[in-house]
């Protein structure tokens, strides 16, 4: 990780090979193919696939998976991200609530983690189908923990009081970069809007949270910057992992962080006052999520 902040770099950098240590567990016993087949029975998407998480085969070996709501297609293009894009998805699913719903109970999850599609083409931004959702998951398992990982709805913080009005245990919204960067990481989205969605979420009591990728270029000094304004708005868990290119056509990866700078992160992050940390290369905003509900 560079030390001094420099001009955004130009993306026909080398591209930089992976490290040895950075290995990712390929799942293969049953609980990985029952988790396989409960998802894809019930037509569900999740981010494991469609984002091509590096920890599926483990969560999935461990009968966990990030539920993706709002269909397979979003409607920003993020240069980091491997979910379809397009400007004319499909309907809303009206039956996806009490899918996702049913799919938790037969998983019989403690935890569940529900994320979304970007859906600029609402009027709601997919709010109420958030809404359905998350009641459907109470009414099916209301001894289960919910944690949602929400869209920032284009900065409309009345609907995120929707989401708040619903009381998940944990509501997340990631902030994915440094400020520097954010511009040319993702598409539409803003440094400032984000943190007006964290705030909004901290000051009704809910637990904040966010997650951000390292190795797109960006400064110690840039993430630490970072972590003081999660903290100055409410943020009280953070995720911290390592940038990797889905494919060709999105960012290259600028550096590879070693294990020990994300150590060194959490630390300095722990000590800022954020009250739960997961630091790791392979880390990603729901890994290990059961760990972060707070009482």
């Amino acid at each position: 990780m560079q030390q001094e902040t420099a001009a955004p770099k130009a993306r026909n950098v080398v591209r930089v090979r992976k490290p040895e240590w950075l290995k990712i567990r390929l799942g293969d016993n049953a609980t990985f193919t029952d988790t396989k087949q409960t998802i894809e029975g019930h037509g569900l998407n999740t981010i494991c696939h469609s984002g091509r998480c590096p920890n599926q085969g483990e969560c999935w070996s461990a009968g966990t998976a990030t539920f993706m709501i709002g269909g397979a297609v979003c409607t920003r293009a993020c240069r980091f991200c491997n979910t379809l894009s397009g400007k004319n998805p499909a309907a809303l699913d009206p039956l996806e609530p009490l899918k996702v719903a049913q799919s938790i109970k037969k998983m019989e999850l403690r935890h569940a983690v529900i994320t979304s599609v970007d859906r600029d083409d609402l009027p709601d931004y997919g709010a109420q189908h958030w809404v359905e959702t998350i009641e459907a998951i109470k009414r099916t398992t209301p001894e289960v923990t919910i944690e949602v990982l929400i869209p920032d709805f284009n900065g409309r913080l009345d609907l995120v009081d929707k989401i708040i009005a619903c009381q998940p245990k944990i509501i997340s919204h990631n902030l994915e970069t440094i400020r520097r960067l954010t511009p040319e990481v993702r598409h539409v989205a803003t440094y400032e809007t984000s943190l007006s969605v964290l705030e909004r979420i901290a000051a009704s009591g809910i637990p904040a949270k966010t997650g951000i990728m390292l190795g797109l270029g960006e400064t110690e000094d840039e993430v630490l910057e970072l972590m003081d304004d999660a903290r100055a708005r409410g943020v009280s868990v953070m995720t911290i992992g390592q940038y990797l290119q889905p494919t060709r056509r999105h960012l290259p990866v600028v550096e590879y962080i070693h294990p020990k700078q994300f150590a060194r992160l959490r630390t300095l992050g722990l000590e800022k006052g954020i009250r739960h940390i997961e630091s790791g290369p392979l880390v990603r905003s729901s890994y290990h999520a059961e760990r972060h509900v707070l009482d």
